[in-house]
């Protein structure tokens, strides 16, 4: 399975995005994605940016992980797998 992760563009340098995810900082390559500019949300995998996306769908899927990343901790200090 792999997994895209939603950041912002916070600069762009040659063909390199550094983008934000959750407020760290990542460089994600621009080899894949079409015309990307600072600000926009951007789909992180592997190293880079495969697509635009719309800030709601950036903001909803981040959401959606750390309530996954949440379930999983109570779960791991409750002691059930």
């Amino acid at each position: 399975m792999c997994l895209g992760v939603p950041g912002k563009v916070v600069s762009i340098e040659n063909d390199i995005a550094k983008v934000s995810i959750g407020g760290v900082m990542y460089n994600a390559a621009l080899a894949l994605a079409d015309t990307v500019e600072p600000g926009q949300y951007v789909l992180v995998h592997a190293g880079f940016v495969l697509e635009v996306i719309d800030r709601e769908e950036a903001e909803e899927t981040l959401n959606t992980l750390r309530e996954y990343t949440n379930l999983y901790t109570e779960l791991e200090i409750g002691g059930e797998r």
